[in-house]
């Protein structure tokens, strides 16, 4: 049974009368995730998290409708890893320009980014957007700082750790190999002070601060955690949905 919510699903018989007040946009990559976890897993985890959430809303009455996910993110500090597939945030800003077009031509005027990579980074180009369509409400939601992690994890990392182990070993889990091949996600630091303080940034070349690609511990990970991370973050997400697709967003401040 097509879901009306998913775009990719619906059809015209369900969308020629209907009208749609928010559009959800997941945004992931195509990465290495240390040895262990598929390219794919910004996408099946971006995909997963926003469909789950639009069902969520739905129920509640939230007309809302997810895009198909655009699988290819800023990868740029990982040139040399092997078929890391890069989209520079310029090419991000085209492909969001088209896709914004079509929604404020056709009367969408709400509109998520839903991300799924931290390697994407939209601000600069979500304000230049806002000025070319002020009509559109346009908004970022990141979804691995939704939760405090530590109250569903043992270790706290920022790249397939235990984390985005979890969620895999709960969403596809025939997609991950034996615990026995896990890498153990060690990163290195730069050595400046200011880097690993956070009030100075550079990009992280991956292949020099990972040998597994991987940046946070996996090996506490498990499917029930997994489970249980995903559920309480499609609840969050689910109601900022609905909050967003009923709001007046002329009338948002008080």
């Amino acid at each position: 049974m097509p879901r009306p919510y998913v775009l990719a699903e619906t059809n015209w018989k369900h969308l020629k009368d209907e009208q749609i007040d928010l559009a959800i946009l997941p945004w992931a990559a195509t990465e290495a995730h240390n040895y262990h976890l598929p390219y794919a897993t910004d996408i099946i985890e971006g995909t997963a998290i926003g469909e789950e959430s639009a069902r969520l809303a739905w129920e509640q009455g939230a007309k809302v409708t997810v895009l198909p996910t655009i699988p290819f993110g800023v990868n740029t500090g990982q040139s040399d890893i092997y078929l890391d597939i890069n989209l520079n945030p310029s090419t991000q800003f085209a492909i969001l320009k088209d896709v914004i077009e079509v929604l404020n031509r056709q009367g969408i005027y709400k509109f998520m980014i839903l991300n799924s990579h931290g390697g994407n980074n939209w601000k600069s180009i979500v304000r230049e957007l806002g000025l070319l369509y002020p009509k559109m409400f346009i908004c970022v939601t990141h979804w691995p700082v939704m939760l405090d992690r530590k109250e569903y994890f043992d270790v706290v990392g920022d790249h397939a750790d235990e984390m985005e182990t979890s969620l895999i070993l709960h969403l596809t889990p025939e997609l991950v190999l034996s615990q026995n091949e896990w890498g153990d996600g060690k990163e290195l630091k730069n050595k400046i002070k200011a880097f690993s303080e956070g009030w100075a940034w550079t990009e992280r070349p991956w292949s020099k601060i990972s040998k597994d690609t991987g940046v946070g511990n996996p090996h506490g990970a498990t499917k029930e955690k997994g489970k249980k991370f995903f559920e309480a973050v499609c609840a969050k997400m689910g109601q900022l949905f609905v909050d967003i697709a009923q709001a007046d967003v002329q009338h948002l401040y008080k």
